[in-house]
């Protein structure tokens, strides 16, 4: 089977998959959210602000994809719970994982969280979407240079029964997808398009957006090998615990750019962690805090260092803003 394949049946099997199968589910991985409250405080600000650049409609959705086990739409809101975009957002999640649903849930509940099974059920009318650690997690399929064509690698059995990864036997056309790519290997998350496809759709029905994405990836090439598993806070090899492990690769956001564009969307950045956060105040919110709570100053510190400093998340991490056109430029986002 293709890798992305592979990845769908791991990750989001009903029965046997990762997401269905984990109730200590957040275990393996730690996200911006858990590091720092800053983190969603920031974004809450974010989405106040451009609910009121989108008119400040009386009624809006707020969705967050995959949002973990709430921490971040939880800060989110508590930020912003005097404004008045608080009072006019209604909550929306997309979660694949039957654990995490149940503590969104709880953490939520007087947000009344209304619980999505795709993006087709995105409500009518404007929204402010938001996804962190979201795109990672669709499937990729791999490439694999075979002189002027590509092959896609597979997973399938050796003759012990393990599995092993191997070369598909068609030669595959990609070099409108893959041109000037450097790299043996290059990966290709069809998932993207699906993204930007449904967001084209929304654009032409009138009603303002926001889809803010924030995820790690390149942002000037298609990824190479990034198929990564992680169990137990540690990497382990990709095919060595099915259904058992996290998978992930690397976004690529040049190509998301270039999607969105093509659509007629209009695209903010990618640009890094590091510039995003500063740029909506993370240095101020940090010295506030640190104030208020001297005692609290050294976690709060190193909360903000590992989320803006380039050997940590500053810049593998990036972040891009797919707006229904016309809308001015999102908060965070440098003019070009």
């Amino acid at each position: 089977m293709p890798v992305s394949a592979y990845m769908q049946a791991c990750l989001h099997d009903p029965v046997q998959g990762y997401y269905a199968t984990r109730p200590g589910l957040g275990t393996d991985f730690t996200t911006a959210p858990d590091i720092s409250q800053m983190f969603g405080e920031l974004i809450g600000g974010w989405i106040a602000y451009e609910w009121q650049e989108m008119g400040a409609p009386q009624r809006a959705s707020l969705i967050e994809l995959g949002p973990g086990r709430g921490t971040l739409m939880a800060d989110a809101l508590r930020a912003i719970r005097t404004w008045p975009a608080a009072q006019a957002l209604d909550v929306h999640l997309l979660e694949a994982s039957p654990s995490l649903r149940e503590q969104q849930a709880v953490r939520l509940a007087g947000q009344r969280p209304r619980f999505l099974t795709g993006l087709g059920d995105i409500p009518p009318g404007p929204f402010l979407l938001f996804a962190n650690e979201f795109l990672d997690c669709l499937p990729a399929r791999q490439f694999v240079r075979d002189g002027e064509t590509w092959r896609e690698q597979v997973v399938g059995l050796d003759p012990d029964g393990d599995l092993v990864f191997g070369l598909d036997a068609s030669d595959h056309d990609l070099q409108g997808l893959l041109a000037g790519q450097a790299t043996a290997i290059a990966e290709v998350q069809p998932g993207l398009d699906g993204i930007v496809t449904m967001l084209a759709a929304r654009a032409r029905d009138g009603a303002p957006f926001r889809a803010l994405f924030i995820d790690y990836g390149p942002d000037d090439r298609a990824p190479g090998d990034s198929l990564r598993a992680y169990h137990a806070g540690r990497q382990v090899p990709p095919l060595a615990m099915p259904g058992e492990a996290d998978l992930t690769v690397d976004v690529d956001f040049g190509r998301l750019a270039r999607l969105a564009a093509s659509a007629g969307l209009d695209v903010a950045g990618p640009v890094t962690q590091r510039a995003f956060l500063a740029a909506l105040g993370i240095q101020e919110r940090l010295t506030r805090l640190a104030r208020s709570a001297p005692d609290e100053a050294p976690r709060l510190y190193e909360g903000a260092r590992r989320l803006v400093e380039p050997g940590e998340m500053g810049t593998r991490f990036k972040v891009i803003c797919l707006s229904s056109p016309g809308l001015p430029l999102p908060a965070g986002f440098a003019a070009a």
